[in-house]
C-alpha cells in the first residue's frame, strides 16, 4: 500500500471515532401521567402539538425515563412517582415507535433515588446483601426483556440515579448509622456497593448487549468526591461505558464550574463518555427555600442564555455524547396555572400559555452541524503550509472545489 492509501486509512479511521454518536433530549418520565390530566400542548406557531412530534421536530434523537420498583409499596409516595413497569413499556414503546433512542434511568427504589435517598425497595428490605446481588441482577434482568418484548429497547442504560453515594441503603425509617452509605476516606460498604452494580451491569449486557451502561453520579461542584467514585468502579472492576452527571446551576455553580468537573474526567477516564443525563434552569420563578442567586435570570431568555452557555462549552469537549434537560414536558396549562408549590420550574413550556419555551429550541445545537472531525490534529507530516488547502489524497489546492474532507492549517475540516 502507498503512503497516500495509508494517510488516506488512517484518516478515516480518525474521523469514524470522532465522529461519536451524540444524544440530545430530555426526561420525559411523566408525560403520560401530564397527559391524563388533559393539558394543551403548542408549538412555537401556537398550533395544537403533540409533545413528541413536536421534539422530533425540532431535532431531537432520545428521551429518558426513570423506573421504579413498584411506586405503591412507598408510604404517601409522590404522585409523580407512578413509573413501574408497565407504564414504563408502553411510554417506552412509544418513544421509540417515535423514532427516538431510550435512556432507561433504574431507580431500583419504590420512590425517588438521588443524594439524600436511595431506600431499597419494600419487597426488598429483609434480603441479605448476597441476596439483594442476586434481586437486581433478576431484576433488572427481567425489566429489560420485558421492555424488549413489548418494543422499547432501550440503547442507553443508568444502572442507579444519582448514586454518588451508593444505593439500596435499607428502610426510610432505619437509623442513620445503620444505613448502608458510601462515603468518600471510609471503607464501608464501596464493595457492597460496586457488587451490586456489577451484577446489575451483567443483567445489561446479558439481555442489550449493544447498550451502553451509564453510572450516574451529581457532584460536579467536587471533583475529588467524582474522582475518588470512578477511581473506585475501576479498582473494583465495574462495567460500564459512560459517566453520566446532573447539572443544575441552581445546586451546581455556575458552568465554568461544570467544565472543570468535565475536564477532570476526560483526563482521568479519557475511555470513557460523559453525558449531562440531567439539567434544567427556571424560567419564571425560584423555588423559596434557595438562597440563591442566579446566574442567568429566571426569565425565558434567561433560561435560553443559560442552555446557550452549557452548549457552547460543551462543543469544546469531543467526550461529552449527550445532553438531556429534565422534565421539559412538564405543562399544567390550562388544568393549573397557579406557579405554587409543587409545580415544577424548569420545564420547557410556559404553564401560562402551553406554547414551548425559547431553550428548547436551542436543545439540537448540541449535536452540531459539523461530524466531529473539524479541530482534530492531523499528522505534522502532512500539513499544509501557507493557508494551502489538501485532499485527503495529497493533492494540494487554493480552496476547496468541492464538498468532502480537507486538510487545513494542520487540521481536518468538513466542507460541505
Amino acid at each position: 500500500m502507498n503512503t497516500k492509501k495509508l494517510i488516506f486509512a488512517a484518516l478515516l479511521m480518525i474521523a469514524s471515532s470522532a465522529n461519536a454518536q451524540k444524544y440530545v433530549g430530555g426526561d420525559i418520565s411523566n408525560l403520560t401521567s401530564n397527559e391524563a390530566l388533559n393539558p394543551t400542548y403548542y408549538d412555537f406557531d401556537g398550533k395544537e402539538c403533540p409533545a413528541l412530534d413536536l421534539y422530533k421536530q425540532q431535532g431531537l434523537n432520545a428521551m429518558r425515563v426513570r423506573i421504579h420498583v413498584n411506586p405503591s409499596d412507598f408510604p404517601n409516595n409522590d404522585p409523580n412517582v407512578c413509573q413501574d413497569l408497565e407504564y414504563v413499556k408502553a411510554l417506552g414503546k412509544r418513544i421509540k415507535d417515535a423514532g427516538f433512542k431510550l435512556m432507561l434511568d433504574f431507580h431500583y427504589s419504590d420512590t425517588w433515588a438521588d443524594p439524600e435517598k436511595q431506600w431499597t425497595p419494600k419487597a426488598w428490605e429483609s434480603l441479605s446483601d448476597n441476596e439483594l446481588y442476586t434481586k437486581i441482577y433478576e431484576y433488572t434482568k427481567d425489566v429489560l426483556q420485558q421492555m424488549k418484548d413489548a418494543g422499547a429497547e432501550p440503547e442507553l442504560i443508568q444502572t442507579g440515579n444519582e448514586i454518588s453515594y451508593g444505593m439500596l441503603w435499607g428502610k426510610a425509617t432505619d437509623a442513620e448509622s445503620s444505613l448502608k452509605k458510601c462515603y468518600m476516606g471510609k471503607e464501608a460498604n464501596w464493595s457492597r456497593f460496586t457488587t451490586l452494580l456489577k451484577n446489575a451491569g451483567k443483567a445489561c449486557r446479558e439481555v442489550c448487549p449493544n447498550a451502553k451502561i451509564i453510572l450516574h453520579t451529581e457532584r460536579a461542584t467536587q471533583t475529588n468526591v467524582l474522582t475518588n467514585f470512578y477511581d473506585r468502579m475501576k479498582t473494583d472492576g465495574v462495567d460500564y461505558d459512560i459517566i453520566g452527571l446532573s447539572y443544575y446551576p441552581i445546586w451546581h455553580n455556575t458552568v465554568s464550574t461544570l467544565e472543570t468537573a468535565i475536564k477532570t474526567l476526560e483526563s482521568k477516564y479519557a475511555d470513557k463518555d460523559i453525558m449531562i443525563v440531567e439539567t434544567g434552569a427556571a424560567y419564571s420563578w425560584l423555588p423559596g427555600d434557595k438562597d440563591y442567586t442566579p446566574v442567568y435570570a429566571a426569565t425565558e431568555a434567561g433560561q435560553k442564555q443559560f442552555i446557550d452557555a452549557v452548549i457552547d462549552m460543551l462543543k469544546s469537549h469531543d467526550k461529552v455524547t449527550g445532553l438531556f434537560w429534565w422534565w421539559m414536558d412538564y405543562n399544567p396549562y390550562p388544568y393549573n396555572t397557579t406557579h405554587m408549590d409543587g409545580w415544577w420550574y424548569a420545564p420547557l413550556y410556559d404553564g401560562n400559555t402551553g406554547k414551548p419555551l425559547a431553550a428548547l429550541s436551542s436543545l439540537k445545537d448540541f449535536l452540531g452541524e459539523e461530524s466531529g472531525i473539524h479541530g482534530i490534529e492531523a499528522d505534522a507530516s502532512i500539513a499544509p503550509a501557507n493557508n494551502v488547502w489538501t485532499t485527503l489524497s495529497g493533492i494540494r489546492t487554493s480552496k476547496p472545489t468541492r464538498a468532502g474532507l480537507y486538510i487545513h492549517n494542520g487540521k481536518k475540516v468538513v466542507v460541505r
